[in-house]
């Protein structure tokens, strides 16, 4: 990597008089966009090839990112040509910058076609402008809308002051980047992978644990049940209607929602294996309501309905009562009605990945995922005796914080990398660093 302390920089700076771009290299200079790209708008060429305008990837083959089989909608005619090396004001340019075209093709008539006109711009090096940090600050003075609304406007866009290295220099930063941003992106990959092979390490621990306990001296038996596989002897196995009921959370209009009483929502129990006694929705429940849907420590709660199978399925433990609440529709709640099951076991055993690969490969997909209680209740439970879900649950507590301390080191370690590659491109398109070969 980089080490911006060593790189060197120009011999002579001069205030550029552009408050986003500072001081600038003394032979750079400063030109209005205007004169440098081009709103052009080519249209009725209906047999370019179809492209989407991405944030992370630019402007590439529908086949890339999307669903060939979806046409999109519009007349085809009304579509916009955009070659390669041209720029794309999206939608949400204002959060993420100008995009490149890396192939020629057309576009929704909603997005703005930015083409050069002049001959001694280098597109490369303005690809690594356009999604600075520093541009992107620029753009957010040429969002006209609220809201949802929000979008750039190139006719106020077009006054902006953009920053013109010499031919050769735009190059040789465009190079310089290229290489060291693939080398950030590389790293950051590797470190990706580390994490995954970090939650599929703790998805082991738990699944090991939970179906064949902490012994590994242990007579075992088979369980009968393919997804579970050999278990303890002196386990039991029961299937979850036979240890308690289940039921499904509250349907009602948007009027009922939004002040009230505490309400445990679908993002609650999705995002977290243990649920937060402090949950932030709230409904007009009635008595009956929160007698009906109450929410007490015990209770395990599932995501029950989603538009994929991804957020099946998935699981949170209630620790603590929570006074008066009441759960969402898209939610089951399973209460145990017998101390065969504590409360710390189902925190592993129900986020147990078996489970969820079980609940895939039997539900019935329609217009939308769904879990039934059904097949919630023919769920079989390994059980080993209270004393011991106790142990296995502290077992896994220790190893599931040590994991998780290790993926945070690495998250932070991916934010500093991106935070760095920033920095970096922001120094080099602005000429705050000299990259190698620019005498």
């Amino acid at each position: 990597m980089v080490n911006f302390a060593q790189m060197p920089k120009y011999e002579a700076y001069k205030d550029s008089g552009v408050e986003w771009l500072g001081e600038l290299p003394l032979d750079w200079t400063v030109i209005k966009m205007k004169f440098l790209f081009k709103d052009t708008s080519i249209k009725n060429m209906p047999n370019e090839a179809l492209l989407s305008v991405t944030q992370d990837k630019g402007v590439v083959p529908r086949s890339w990112v999307e669903n060939r089989m979806v046409m999109p909608s519009g007349n085809l005619e009304s579509f916009k040509y955009i070659e390669k090396g041209d720029f794309a004001i999206s939608l949400r340019s204002f959060e993420g910058g100008l995009e490149y075209c890396h192939h020629a093709g057309i576009i929704s008539p909603a997005y703005t076609v930015l083409k050069a006109t002049k001959t001694n711009l280098v597109d490369i090096y303005y690809k690594y402008l356009f999604k600075s940090k520093i541009f992107i600050s620029e753009l957010q003075t040429s969002i006209v809308g609220i809201r949802e609304g929000k979008n750039i406007s190139y006719d106020e866009l077009r006054y902006s002051l953009l920053p013109i290295p010499s031919e050769h220099e735009q190059a040789l930063i465009a190079n310089f980047l290229d290489q060291k941003t693939a080398q950030i992106d590389a790293a950051i990959a590797i470190k990706e992978q580390q994490i995954e092979l970090l939650k599929e390490r703790k998805q082991i621990i738990i699944q090991q644990a939970v179906t064949q306990g902490l012994d590994p001296n242990v007579p075992m038996k088979d369980s009968g049940v393919e997804w579970i596989g050999q278990i303890p002897e002196h386990w039991q196995l029961k299937k979850l209607r036979y240890l308690g009921v289940t039921q499904n959370g509250i349907s009602a209009g948007a009027e009922y929602f939004g002040e009230g009483f505490p309400f445990v929502s679908y993002g609650d129990v999705y995002k977290n294996r243990q649920l937060p006694e402090l949950v932030n929705g709230l409904a007009k429940s009635t008595n009956g309501d929160q007698k009906q849907y109450s929410v007490l420590a015990g209770d395990v709660f599932f995501t029950r309905t989603s538009e994929t199978v991804d957020e099946i399925g998935f699981a949170s433990i209630c620790f603590r009562d929570i006074e008066k609440a009441t759960f969402a529709g898209f939610l089951i709640r399973f209460r145990p009605c017998t101390d065969l099951l504590i409360t710390e076991f189902s925190k592993y055993y129900f986020n147990a990945a078996m489970l969820r690969n079980y609940f895939v490969k039997e539900m019935n997909l329609v217009i939308r995922a769904s879990l039934s209680q059904e097949l919630l209740k023919n769920l079989f439970v390994a059980l080993p005796p209270a004393s011991e879900q106790l142990e296995i649950y502290k077992y896994l507590e220790k190893k599931s914080d040590q994991i998780e301390e290790a993926i945070s080191i690495q998250v932070n370690q991916i934010e500093k990398l991106k935070e760095y590659k920033t920095t970096l491109i922001n120094s080099a398109v602005t000429g705050k660093i000299k990259v190698p070969g620019v005498v």
